[in-house]
């Protein structure tokens, strides 16, 4: 196939079809033309060959994003936008062709959704800051994604790309409207990025590179700082130098067209047992993380003192205890214990890998949950008494050590 016959943009099938097999890895959900991915590869390569056509002719225009609600931790709603998968698979090509020149101009303190950069290496980095200097500012941008100004955001991306087409198509995907549950409408008047969208973390990347962390390099050179997407921690050495850097911030950001959200904002003391000033906020949370003062035992001799240490935090922990209490399989004795292990199996493998970095012990009592739901329902199972069904449970962990991930990996 000749990809470059009377085309006017240098875009490649074979990125389209890279494109097409990244973003089919990343989830089912469809857009508002209910396209799903087993209609999609019905005709792959004719599909395929349409969005590369369009692409390269600047003929590509995306379809409204479908809106949808997804529960918060605090009970709220967060909106997403959903593109159809004909317009993730045609972000995804401009992202990739983007990320080569953006990535390397990015702060190394910036690790969200980046190359060779993880939520992991952003919690241990926090640790270690909050080793060195005694404050933080734990904050909050009031409602990002959707408070991103276009004009600013397609200024970065004409600072940093040369090529008129990406900015073209940025514009497009900046502008798509979003349908509503009722089928409504509506357009973005200036702002926003669909949370969802294939490239907006990549835009909402560049955006604060250039509203935020330069901005906090050039100006506080000493302060160190931590960011995923729009998850933000910054260390200071004092109180009255973290008092003086939210407030710089705050006006920065008003002139950026943002706002901190100001109830999720505080100035915390990293108390442990060096640091005994006496502050109201000890404790703050990062990437499902809680940062505070906690007993630890010395290797050295074995004595206790105050660490101000990460683990997982009270709303996860809770969280979890809460999916694995409210599985349906709990219900059916009809199944198999090796079942209810298979059912559980990728849960536990991606709780364990987060949250095991730091919490192994809380964690494992968060785990705990299984052993009980197990003893019930064994005892149900096999009409037994509570006993019984414990002695049992221990029977088959000795038989079956592999048969729960968790039971695996030494959690229990």
């Amino acid at each position: 196939m000749n990809n470059h016959v009377n085309k006017t943009i240098p875009i490649e099938y074979d990125w389209v079809v890279r494109a097409y097999r990244k973003v089919k890895k990343g989830g089912k959900a469809v857009g508002i033309d209910k396209e799903s991915w087993k209609e999609f590869d019905k005709k792959l390569d004719g599909n395929l060959y349409v969005i590369w056509n369009r692409m390269t002719s600047g003929s590509y225009h995306p379809q409204a994003v479908k809106e949808v609600e997804i529960p918060k931790k605090d009970g709220k709603k967060r909106k997403l936008g959903i593109p159809t998968l004909r317009d993730r698979i045609a972000q995804q090509v401009v992202k990739e062709y983007m990320e080569k020149e953006v990535d390397r101009i990015f702060h190394d303190n910036s690790y969200g959704y980046r190359p060779l950069k993880s939520a992991h290496q952003a919690i241990e980095q926090v640790k270690q800051n909050c080793y060195k200097q005694d404050w933080v500012i734990d904050m909050d941008i009031k409602a990002f994604f959707d408070e991103i100004d276009h004009e600013l955001m397609l200024k970065a991306v004409s600072h940093v790309m040369e090529e008129q087409w990406v900015k073209m198509y940025v514009k497009r995907w900046l502008e798509m409207p979003i349908e509503k549950a009722d089928g409504n409408q509506i357009g973005r008047e200036g702002k926003g990025t669909p949370q969802g969208g294939v490239i907006s973390p990549l835009l909402a990347n560049l955006y604060l590179h250039f509203t935020l962390d330069a901005w906090l390099g050039k100006k506080y050179p000493a302060v160190r700082f931590v960011r995923y997407a729009d998850d933000i921690v910054i260390h200071c050495k004092s109180k009255a130098e973290a008092e003086e850097v939210l407030e710089s911030v705050r006006e920065r950001l008003a002139e950026v067209k943002l706002q901190i959200k100001e109830e999720k904002t505080n100035i915390v003391y990293c108390k442990d047992y060096r640091r005994k000033e006496k502050h109201g906020k000890v404790k703050f949370e990062f990437l499902g993380f809680s940062y505070q003062p906690r007993a630890r035992k010395s290797e050295r001799d074995g004595k206790l003192y105050t660490a101000f240490a990460a683990e997982i935090s009270q709303a996860n922990q809770k969280r979890i205890r809460e999916e694995i209490k409210g599985t349906r399989i709990w219900k059916t004795t009809q199944v198999t214990i090796e079942e209810i292990g298979k059912h559980f199996e990728a849960k536990l493998r991606g709780w364990i890998n987060y949250y095991g970095m730091y919490s192994k012990r809380r964690l494992r009592r968060v785990l705990f949950m299984i052993e009980r739901k197990l003893i019930r329902w064994i005892k149900k199972k096999y009409k037994i008494g509570y006993r019984k069904s414990a002695k049992k449970l221990k029977v088959i962990k000795e038989q079956n050590p592999k048969l729960f991930y968790h039971w695996k990996m030494g959690y229990c």
